[in-house]
């Protein structure tokens, strides 16, 4: 099946029709920047309108993005796009999706999730590539599954991800990835996670996007979530260890910060979120990632 017709496919079922009552409009406002060790950077700015928003998980809008890429210092290039916003539930069953184009191919992402004791997740997302093969319309589509499993009552769980990737020409990526968590201070909203991670590249080295052979990282990192009048503060830190194939052991390093307001609320919502890597996104010889994407929604 073409990744056209499994996207195409994704939105008719995400996007079927529920009853639900009339409720308040709201827009929003979403500011994405990246920038990495090689000089590449991403900025994002993207405006929506919504004719309903209900929370943070009931929406239906439009939104329309731009989107400026400049791969190792050059002078890049700016896409406009255009997408449709659609976030539901049905019972267990919640869906999100934010599917549009750039004028040329079909662009966004979908996810389906089954809430339930064994979580399971559904997803498909579709870009460009950021680096210069990108400006002569090369694109990536990667779809897999998620699913997370409870081991007892004190929290413990493991989470295990499978997904393919395919990226223009003949190379196909395998990812695995699997995290453990495990509480350690209940009422602080302290706990651990061991993030262990692989792909594989069927065709190395195709383009001139970050494509070793194989790719291994295993994380350990410290994880604090806390509420405060309804507003949750997360923040995760660790180091450990990286290598592709052919190449020795390095360090792995990994640092976020997570601010979000009430889900449940409909006059508005925020989120803001940080992170640091050393994972290799792209194909230069420095390794140091940095994002910040803010988010901001306000009902009327």
């Amino acid at each position: 099946m073409s990744r056209f017709t499994w996207i195409v496919a994704a939105c008719m079922v995400f996007a079927a029709p529920t009853a639900i009552a009339a409720s308040p409009v709201a827009g929003g406002t979403e500011v994405f920047f990246s920038d990495d060790a090689d000089d590449t950077s991403v900025q994002k700015l993207a405006v929506s309108a919504f004719d309903r928003y209900d929370d943070a998980e009931h929406f239906r809008g439009l939104t329309l993005e731009q989107a400026r890429i400049r791969p190792l210092g050059d002078r890049g290039w700016t896409d406009h796009r255009a997408y449709l916003r659609l976030a539901d539930t049905r019972g267990e069953l919640k869906w999100n999706t934010k599917v549009g184009t750039d004028g040329h191919t079909v662009l966004g992402s979908a996810s389906l999730v089954r809430d339930r004791a064994w979580r399971q997740e559904y997803f498909i997302e579709r870009d460009v590539l950021e680096t210069r093969s990108g400006r002569e319309g090369r694109y990536a589509t990667f779809a897999g599954a998620a699913f997370d499993i409870p081991l007892d009552a004190r929290g413990q769980q493991l989470t295990l991800l499978g997904g393919l990737q395919e990226f223009p020409g003949s190379n196909l990526r395998t990812h695995l990835r699997a995290v453990y968590s495990l509480p350690l201070v209940t009422d602080w909203g302290l706990g651990l996670q061991l993030r262990a991670r692989s792909f594989h590249n069927s065709h190395p080295r195709e383009l001139d996007y970050y494509s070793p052979r194989r790719f291994d990282e295993a994380l350990p990192l410290l994880r604090i979530r806390r509420f405060h009048g309804g507003w949750m503060f997360a923040a995760a830190a660790g180091v450990g260890r990286q290598r592709e194939a052919d190449a020795e052991w390095r360090a792995a390093r990994l640092a976020e910060l997570t601010v979000e307001s009430p889900r449940g609320a409909s006059d508005w919502y925020l989120r803001a979120h940080l992170l640091y890597s050393n994972t290799p996104v792209g194909d230069g010889v420095n390794y140091g990632y940095r994002q910040l994407d803010l988010q901001l929604v306000r009902g009327f």
